[in-house]
C-alpha cells in the first residue's frame, strides 16, 4: 500500500523514459533543474515534494549546486590541476552567465548536469537575494573542505567529523538558513548550528558505513583508520571474512560513532514549526535509523550493497508526519540494534549508552523536558 502512495499519490513524481542529455534540449531552465533531481538523486525528488512551495525551487537548486560540486570532486579522471582550482572557485559560477563545463562527473547523468549547469545558474538567478546569498555562502565553505580534503586522507575521528562537516553538515546548516529566510522557521532554528551540523553528519556517516563494499569496488573508502586500524592492517581485508569478530567489531564501532548525532537530530526535529518542512527533514531521519539498525552487526556490509527494502522507505515516506511517529520508529530501531548486542563486542558500552541516550532524548521530548535533553546536548557534541 505505501508503494502504491508513492506511486500514484500525493508522493508520485512525472517521470520520463528519455535521457537527461535529451530532455536537456526540451525542457526549459526549471523544468530541466526538476529532471534532473529527479535523475541524480530520485529519493530526494520524492522527499522535496514534501516542502512548502516557497521554498521547492530554492532547495532543488541548492541540491544540484551541490551535486555539480560533488562531480567535480568525485571525478578523479579530471586533472587536480584544474579540479582543485574548480572546487574553490565553483561558488561563483552560480552568478556567471552562460557557464557550464563539459565531460566532467563520474557518471553519464552528472555530466549532463554539469554540461548543462548555464541552466541551473539561470533557476538559481531568479531566486530571492537571500536564498543565493545562503547557497553561495554554503558552496563555497564545502567547495574550499573538499579541496582540503583531496589531498589528506581520513585517519582520525577528527578528521572524519572534519569532512562529514564539510560535505554533509554544512548541507544541514544550509537548510536551516534556507528555511529561516523563507518566514516559515525560527531565528533560534537558523542559528542553532549544533543542531543542523548533527542532521548532516548522521546521513553522511550512515551512507559511508554502509557503503565500505561499493566505495572499495571504486577504489575509495572513508571509514576513518583510526577505527578500521584497530581490526585490520588492510581495509580490504575485512571482506575476505566478513563474519570475523574483527570485521563485526569495526562496522558496529561506525554505527556507534553515527549513533551520537541521533539525539541532537531528535532536538532539531522537534524545533520545527512547519509541518511540511518537519516531513522533509524526518524522513532522511527515520531511514537513516532504520539502515544503522540494518547494518550493525550485518556481515552482508562487507559483500554486497545493504540497503533498507523498498517497502520499508516508501512506509517510512509516507507515515513519518510528526514526533510522535518519529518516536514510535526511532524506538523500534534502537531495540532492533539493542537486540543484536554482544557484550563481547569492543564497542558494547558505548553503543549500549548511546542507545539509551537516544531513548532519553525521545522521551524529554514527548514529555515535554526538552531544556533537560539541550543540556545534554553538549555531550560528545561535533566541533567546528
Amino acid at each position: 500500500m505505501a508503494i502504491l502512495k508513492i506511486k500514484f499519490g500525493d508522493y508520485s513524481i512525472k517521470s520520463n523514459d528519455e535521457s537527461l542529455d535529451i530532455l536537456a534540449k526540451k525542457l526549459n531552465d526549471r523544468a530541466f533543474c526538476y529532471a534532473a533531481l529527479n535523475q541524480v538523486s530520485r529519493s530526494f525528488a520524492v522527499v522535496i515534494q514534501q516542502l512548502p512551495y516557497e521554498l521547492r525551487d530554492p532547495v532543488c537548486v541548492f541540491y544540484l549546486v551541490l551535486r555539480g560540486l560533488d562531480s567535480v570532486e568525485d571525478d578523479m579522471t579530471y586533472p587536480a590541476e584544474q579540479r582543485l582550482p574548480l572546487l574553490r572557485s565553483f561558488h561563483k559560477k552560480c552568478s556567471e552567465d552562460g557557464w557550464k563545463i563539459e565531460n566532467v562527473g563520474d557518471s553519464d547523468d552528472y555530466r549532463v548536469l554539469l554540461a548543462n549547469f548555464n541552466k541551473v545558474i539561470k533557476v538559481f538567478k531568479s531566486l530571492k537575494p537571500e536564498y543565493r546569498d545562503v547557497i553561495t555562502n554554503i558552496c563555497e565553505k564545502m567547495g574550499n573542505g573538499m579541496a582540503d580534503y583531496a589531498s589528506r586522507k581520513v585517519v582520525t575521528l577528527t578528521d572524519y567529523d572534519d569532512y562529514c562537516y564539510y560535505v554533509a553538515g554544512l548541507v544541514g546548516i544550509g537548510l536551516s538558513n534556507l528555511f529561516y529566510a523563507s518566514g516559515l522557521e525560527s531565528h533560534e532554528l537558523q542559528e542553532n548550528f549544533e543542531l543542523a551540523n548533527s542532521m548532516g553528519l548522521l546521513l553522511q556517516k550512515t551512507n559511508i558505513s554502509r557503503d565500505y563494499y561499493e566505495d572499495l569496488n571504486l577504489g575509495r573508502s572513508f571509514w576513518p583508520k583510526e577505527i578500521w586500524g584497530k581490526y585490520t592492517d588492510r581495509l580490504d581485508e575485512l571482506q575476505k571474512n566478513p563474519h570475523s569478530s574483527e570485521s563485526l567489531a569495526c562496522i558496529n564501532e561506525l554505527v556507534t560513532d553515527a549513533l551520537q548525532h541521533v539525539s541532537n537530530c531528535i532536538l532539531y526535529l522537534n524545533m520545527i514549526q512547519d509541518p511540511q518542512v518537519f516531513r522533509f527533514c524526518a524522513i532522511p531521519q527515520v531511514m537513516a535509523m532504520a539502515t544503522l539498525a540494518k547494518i550493525y552487526n550485518n556481515p552482508d556490509v562487507f559483500t554486497e550493497v545493504v540497503k533498507i527494502r523498498k517497502g520499508l522507505a516508501a512506509k517510512l515516506m509516507v507515515e513519518t508526519n510528526s514526533m510522535e511517529v518519529v518516536n514510535k520508529v526511532m524506538n523500534k530501531y534502537v531495540e532492533q540494534i539493542k537486540s543484536k548486542l554482544n557484550p563481547d563486542d569492543p564497542s558494547y558500552v558505548l553503543t549500549k549508552k548511546r542507545l539509551n541516550r537516544i531513548t532519553e532524548s525521545l522521551d524529554d521530548v514527548k514529555y515535554n523536558r526538552v531544556e533537560v535533553a539541550s543540556d545534554r546536548m553538549i555531550e560528545e557534541s561535533v566541533l567546528f
